[in-house]
């Protein structure tokens, strides 16, 4: 799929079924550098893939994140955002989401 400013692409690396990235077509290694116009066509992308991925994948749930910076994880020096969708039961407990990526502030109680 594919607009002006953007693309998308399944994950060669998927860590679920239908893990889908959306990439601008500038190159900027990060989100804070994407123009609003470049932002707003990711955000088209995001929406019209996950009415692909609920019809073809049926997630329960997704999680969307950017890795900004080698800190946080990112290996790719192109902007890029990961739309992962999630099923029940794909991890024992699924409670606090993106925090995983510091395992010990994952959990935590109201």
């Amino acid at each position: 799929m594919q607009n002006e400013l953007a693309y998308s692409a399944r994950d060669s690396f998927a860590v679920s079924p239908g893990h889908t990235l959306v990439i601008p077509r500038r190159h900027v290694d990060s989100f804070f550098d994407l123009t609003s116009e470049e932002v707003n066509a990711c955000k088209e992308l995001i929406d019209k893939e996950r009415a692909l991925l609920d019809k073809e994948f049926n997630p329960d749930g997704y999680n969307i994140g950017v890795n900004i910076g080698q800190a946080a994880g990112q290996s790719i020096f192109h902007v890029h955002i990961h739309m992962i969708p999630r099923y029940q039961g794909d991890v024992e407990n699924p409670q606090g989401g993106v925090r995983h990526v510091i395992p010990k502030n994952a959990h935590y109680k109201r």
